[in-house]
């Protein structure tokens, strides 16, 4: 029976210690699978959010594009149909368009054609009667259909210059209202491929501009168009506007990661991509050597583990294991970089590591029999004293604070301690451990990225994130107190030719000069004045009215002419602003938005530019109000 016992006894230790073993290393190589694949899932994501990022820009870039063509689409429509097409206008329309030529850029051609398809005037340099575009699609269009809205049409080969290029075409008529023909523009598609050879999205990577029913009109394939006027997305995702898509092209045997982004004013869309090989390849290399590494170093502690179940048979290791415990806690604590301190009940330091030199400045003698507290900053004591109370009477056990402490050359730190009550082999508390570490820099760090996540880095001024999460706080507190909101949409004139003519760091300096400006003129602490986008500024007004607004809007204008910048390609000679402003009452509106009253604005802003800029243009409210009361009123 005692040598059974025995036997038993000493079996039970290396087993239950070779099950412990196992489940150690088979948690530990479950976690390492656990966060290779956490960090596989973070590397596809930041991808997403870098072509999030890239598709956002490249939409600003075509819209910008768009606008300019459709800007002078609408000038030779509103020539065409102001002189009804008489013979004469033609002549004079063609001298205009050839005189533009030179200064049209990205846009290849301006091109104008009558009822029959014949061309009437064009920036070319052509003989007009031998050629008819009657056999286009957007000329059929046009002509079967009275919407008189801009066309983008798919690619299509140029029948002036051979090239490939993406039509934009509007509709004319004639004064009694019959069709009178088409003015279209046209830029290279070349010129979207050889500009979206810029970005590097690897190897296998794709930008794509595409309309919204999938036709590819432009791309980054090399030499030349490799599916332009092709769809290359089995369906296009209409909601939301933008976002992450994983999918596998035609033909191909890996998977795409991909974001779209439609853009807001125009029917087409941007789709950055990238090879999930691609994006993978590092990963994968990176991970196969960290789980070999891993693989080596488990088998090493199994090794080892293997060794100490052995030793576990020796008796006497145990005991000399219970004496040496106390002496290595105290070489781990001198050891460590972090300050380890005991406090006594009376809340005075009985024992502190020695790297509280290195932290404090303080020689751990100088600080024993201190009161534990007479460091901390006064502002912080009371939190450190309520944790202290807490542990004393039991309600936890271990508690963490981040607090201010001063050194010895007065000068303050940031620290995070982590406390936790000791007690005797009966239960009774006889003190606290607490261990600190210096977390300066890691308060500074955040202290700028805060900062850096809702501020304009070259004004000074709210970005588009912070404006975008204050109109939702604004319109909700609107919505509550029954108040209005205003708000005010700014815009350099000419700010182009500004950056053309004077260089880009003079554009700068004017932007941050307007910013100045807007910052200074909205006074309240409520006002929040932000950079909409480019040379497109917004003031948000809590609680402000139509006609408080307006003021506003006008001293901006007198501020910024009293500026007096130089602009020689403005009308005035000096740089000067558009503004457009809304004003809403969420609460008496049922189907009202944030985004109604940024539309709202943006067409006063869009009224105000089409009327000769430097000016103001009030939108009204853009609610309903309750019966008994009179709508207000849009201007056209």
């Amino acid at each position: 029976m005692d040598v059974g016992a025995t036997r038993i006894d000493r079996s039970r230790p290396p087993t239950w210690a070779a099950i412990v073993l196992t489940i150690v290393c088979g948690a530990i190589l479950a976690f390492s699978g656990w966060g290779e694949w956490t960090s596989r899932n973070a590397e596809i994501q930041n991808v997403e959010i870098d072509l999030g990022n890239l598709a956002h820009s490249l939409t600003q870039h075509v819209e910008d594009t768009f606008e300019l063509a459709d800007s002078l689409i609408r000038g030779v429509v509103t020539a065409l149909e102001t002189d009804d097409g008489k013979p004469e206008a033609f002549a004079r329309l063609r001298t205009i368009l050839k005189a533009r030529k030179a200064s049209l850029g990205r846009i290849r051609g301006i091109f104008a054609y009558d009822e029959r398809g014949d061309w009437l005037a064009t920036t070319e340099d052509v003989v007009l009667s031998n050629y008819n575009n009657a056999d286009r699609d957007y000329f059929s269009h046009h002509r079967n259909s009275a919407d008189r809205s801009l066309l983008i049409g798919r690619p299509v080969q140029s029948k002036a210059g051979g090239q490939w290029v993406i039509t934009l075409s509007r509709r004319w008529n004639h004064a009694d209202g019959r069709f009178g023909g088409v003015v279209v523009a046209t830029i290279d598609v070349a010129y979207f491929a050889q500009f979206y050879r810029q970005f590097d999205v690897g190897p296998g990577g794709t930008i794509s501009l595409m309309s919204r029913d999938g036709a590819v009109l432009a791309d980054n394939a090399e030499p030349g168009p490799r599916a332009v006027g092709r769809p290359i997305l089995d369906a296009i995702p209409y909601h939301p506007t933008s976002g992450a898509m994983h999918f596998r092209r035609d033909g191909e045997a890996y998977d795409r990661i991909g974001f779209y982004q439609h853009a807001p004013r125009y029917p087409f869309l941007v789709l950055a991509t990238r090879t999930e090989t691609d994006i993978l390849a590092a990963w994968k290399r990176d991970a196969f050597v960290r789980i070999t590494v891993l693989v080596g170093l488990v088998a090493l502690v199994i090794a080892i583990g293997i060794f100490l179940v052995k030793q576990l048979l020796q008796r006497q290791q145990l005991a000399l294991a219970l004496a040496a415990k106390e002496e290595n806690f105290r070489l781990l604590a001198e050891g460590s970089s972090d300050i380890v301190t005991r406090v006594e009940l009376d809340e005075c330091i009985g024992y502190v590591s020695p790297s509280t030199m290195r932290v404090l400045g303080w020689h751990p003698s100088q600080l024993l029999g201190k009161r534990a507290l007479s460091g901390v900053h006064p502002l912080d004591r009371p939190q450190l004293q309520e944790i202290l109370d807490q542990l004393r009477k039991g309600i936890v056990d271990e508690a963490r604070a981040t607090y201010r402490m001063r050194r010895r050359d007065k000068s303050e730190i940031w620290v995070e301690a982590t406390i936790r009550s000791t007690r005797r082999p009966d239960g009774e508390l006889d003190g606290f451990v607490a261990v600190t570490r210096d977390v300066t820099q890691q308060k500074t760090l955040q202290g700028r990225l805060e900062t850096l996540a809702i501020e304009d880095g070259l004004t000074g001024l709210a970005n588009r994130r912070r404006f975008d999460e204050r109109l939702l706080e604004e319109w909700g507190r609107a919505y509550r107190e029954r108040t209005s909101l205003a708000l005010l949409m700014i815009d350099i004139d000419h700010f182009k030719s500004f950056n053309d003519s004077y260089g880009h760091p003079a554009g700068d300096e004017c932007l941050h000069t307007v910013a100045g400006i807007l910052a200074d003129e909205a006074q309240r602490s409520s006002d929040l004045a932000a950079r909409y986008g480019g040379e497109e500024f917004a003031i948000l007004l809590p609680n402000t009215d139509s006609a408080g607004c307006t003021r506003l809007g006008e001293r901006i204008m007198r501020a910024l002419r009293k500026a007096g910048i130089a602009h020689e390609h403005n009308p005035p000679g000096i740089v000067t602003a558009s503004i457009g402003g809304a004003v809403c009452r969420p609460g008496f509106e049922r189907s009202a938005g944030p985004a109604s009253l940024i539309e709202a604005a943006d067409r006063a802003l869009y009224a105000a530019k089409d009327g000769g800029r430097d000016r103001m243009v009030m939108a009204g409210e853009v609610i309903d109000l309750p019966a008994g009361k009179a709508p207000a009123t849009v201007p056209a």
